[in-house]
């Protein structure tokens, strides 16, 4: 599996953003997915996880309420909407796609196997 994110950038503080991630080499419709990120000096945390029916969502405190992870099976494609934006929410942000099948919500990166590349994003004050 390969995942692709794209959709980051530069943004002012209450800005939004929407991070796309499309996984391609074979279908992840069965798969939880989840998206994390990294700033600089820091581990990676964990922001937002949905199952692979995307019925189940989980998301960090720091952005709940903010942040919308969803999912369109159809396009093979996992989406980020970020709302309301903070300067620490700069981070680079990967998705990544849990292998095993029919799973729920994960919020441990040890629990995945695939990740992106990850995307950039940048909050300004």
């Amino acid at each position: 599996v390969q995942l692709q994110a794209s959709g980051g950038g530069l943004v002012q503080a209450g800005g939004s953003l929407r991070l796309s991630c499309a996984a391609s080499g074979r279908t992840v419709s069965s798969n939880a997915m989840g998206w994390f990120r990294q700033a600089p000096g820091k581990e990676r945390e964990f922001v937002a996880t949905i199952s692979w029916s995307g019925g189940s969502t989980s998301y960090a405190i720091s952005v709940k309420g903010r942040f919308t992870i969803s999912r369109d099976n159809v396009k093979n494609t996992v989406y980020l909407q970020m709302n309301s934006l903070k300067p620490e929410d700069t981070a680079v942000y990967y998705c990544a796609v849990d292998r095993r099948r029919w799973g729920g919500v994960q919020e441990s990166s040890d629990e995945y196997d695939y990740w992106g590349q990850g995307t950039q994003v940048t909050v300004s004050s």
